[in-house]
């Protein structure tokens, strides 16, 4: 075959060539936009990972309980309670930590505040005798307003606060600024761990509960 022939010959297979190009373009192109059934497969996978995802969501949201706060009573001498949610913890000392840190926000319900507002809540921690220790900063001191009555409710309300909610919790210490003090303002006995003490609730006469024979730290 001369040179000149299979020039023609290749010349008109291009053209053929361009010419079936050109008419079935268009069946290509819609099949390369078609879906794949994977990715209908991946779609309907998406859908069913958006409860999941929720329910993930709905799970990290924080636990909380319900707890018993004492507050001043409103109407009357002695302390009321009020229910509060607080914010859930595996841990005790972080629990306690927690309602102790509540009743310095003070009460919702209409009570009396037992606590200066300005008061931080500096550490809690439990003893393997069921003793709460609560570290409190010297404004739960320096702001109190002072009485015998008032200091009564300010202490007896971290107290029961603690001792009701926790049955871990047998008696509590408050110390102020990491050390034992002799009192909050001048009354009540801070020196040991004290007792609970529910005859406080909004009574006519306010007086702290006796220690049991032979009770130590």
């Amino acid at each position: 075959m001369d040179p000149r022939r299979a020039n023609l010959l290749t010349a008109g297979g291009l053209v053929v060539l361009l010419a079936l190009v050109t008419l079935t373009a268009p069946r290509w192109s819609r099949l390369l936009m078609r879906t794949l059934p994977g990715a209908e497969d991946d779609g309907g996978t998406g859908a069913s990972a958006a409860p999941a995802a929720a329910e993930e969501a709905a799970a990290a949201v924080e636990r909380q309980i319900n707890v018993k706060l004492f507050f001043q009573a409103s109407d009357r001498r002695g302390l009321a309670v009020e229910e509060r949610p607080v914010a859930f913890s595996s841990d005790l000392a972080r629990q306690l930590h927690a309602v102790v840190a509540e009743l310095v926000r003070g009460p919702k319900a209409g009570l009396g505040a037992t606590l200066a507002p300005d008061t931080r809540v500096l550490h809690v921690f439990v003893s393997a005798r069921g003793v709460a220790y609560v570290d409190l900063s010297k404004e739960a001191a320096a702001s109190h307003p002072g009485g015998s009555e008032a200091e009564l409710v300010t202490v007896y309300s971290v107290v029961n606060s603690l001792a009701a909610n926790f049955p871990a919790v047998k008696r509590v210490q408050i110390l102020i600024e990491d050390r034992p003090v002799p009192t909050l303002a001048g009354h009540v006995d801070l020196t040991r761990p004290l007792w609970p003490d529910m005859t406080l609730l909004a009574s006519a006469t306010l007086t702290p509960v006796t220690p049991a024979a032979g009770g130590t730290p």
